[in-house]
């Protein structure tokens, strides 16, 4: 294991350097999936190492060997280890008070110098920047400036952020967790932002409905909708889309695999003529010719076409042998 740690680590070094010249200590050091230790995934988050397991759980001498390793090669930045091996992906692993107090330091680390906040450990489970997505922000960051920006399932808003501080006029970010709110609204605090962004705790399609015009009814079959804010139609000039795999909301169902176009529709609506149209899909399983020809066909059946597809695709430090990386991002002109 250690030595496919190291070689790791040798092929990204030019990267490293790259990205400290850009003002970036945040990315993934080891990417278990393909460089041989499947559900184990390193990742620097600044002055912290974050090792996390999946699948199945790392064995005390095989982490102990591990901290040794990254000891020498990151001297005084801390390896915290998230034990996710359980089919809920919940951290199970428990810490010595002294560990716990390391994991919930908070902390911050600059992507293309922007400042995000990080803890080890959190309420939530997931790290609060999938760095996978660097290679998306970078490409908004190279979008934003002068324009309107929409970040739905904004999360921790670091698309929001990253396209504020490129120059975007006008930024929302949109997201149903008010504890991920919370963290993007530090994350904005962190940075000599020009504007000032704004936070929306709604559903997803509740607020596309509104801000494409299609209208989101507060009582639908006979039922009446939970509580959500009231949104003006409003098209912008970009907007991003980052869905989770699967999601139910008496708002409507996000499924990645079976039914991308339900979100599409409104998202297209939401986009303006001749506007930036970001899309992301994270299943593995979906093959991008299969999904960008049946964002096309529902793109067309709306009646706004897809006039040019770009991928983006993730950085080096997300190897992907067979050219069909697990996130796939499409940007959309339309």
């Amino acid at each position: 294991m250690l030595a496919r740690i190291d070689a790791a680590l040798s092929v990204r070094a030019p990267l490293i350097a790259q990205l400290a010249a850009e003002e970036t200590d945040a990315y993934r050091l080891f990417h278990g999936s393909v460089e041989g230790e499947a559900g184990l995934t390193i990742d620097r988050y600044g002055s912290a190492l974050l090792a996390q397991t999946f699948h199945r759980s790392l064995e005390a001498d095989a982490f102990a060997a591990i901290q040794a390793f990254y000891a020498e090669a990151f001297p005084g930045l801390p390896l915290i280890l998230n034990d996710r091996s359980p089919a809920n992906s919940r951290i199970v692993n428990a810490l010595t008070p002294e560990q716990i107090e390391i994991a919930q330091q908070a902390r911050e680390f600059r992507e293309l110098g922007v400042r995000y906040r990080f803890q080890a450990r959190h309420e939530g489970q997931d790290p609060w920047l999938f760095l996978d997505l660097r290679a998306g922000r970078r490409r908004v960051m190279q979008e934003a400036a002068g324009k309107s920006v929409l970040n739905v399932f904004a999360y921790t808003c670091g698309i929001g952020i990253a396209a504020a501080r490129a120059g975007a006029r006008h930024v929302v970010n949109v997201d149903f967790s008010e504890s991920s709110l919370a963290v993007g609204k530090d994350n904005a605090r962190l940075n000599d932002l020009p504007i000032r962004v704004r936070f929306v705790k709604s559903d997803a399609f509740a607020a596309l409905r509104q801000l494409s015009g299609l209208g989101q009814p507060k009582m639908v079959r006979g039922k009446r909708m939970p509580p959500f804010p009231e949104l003006e139609p409003h098209q912008f000039d970009l907007v991003f889309l980052d869905p989770p795999r699967y999601a139910r909301s008496p708002f409507g169902v996000v499924d990645l695999v079976k039914d991308y176009p339900a979100l599409l529709k409104p998202a297209l609506l939401s986009t303006a003529e001749g506007g930036t149209l970001i899309c992301c899909n994270n299943v593995a399983q979906v093959k991008r010719d299969d999904w960008i020809d049946q964002l096309q066909r529902s793109a067309a059946k709306a009646g706004r076409p897809i006039r040019e597809v770009e991928w983006i695709e993730p950085e080096s430090d997300f190897p992907s042998p067979d050219g069909n990386p697990p996130l796939k991002i499409a940007l959309l002109r339309v």
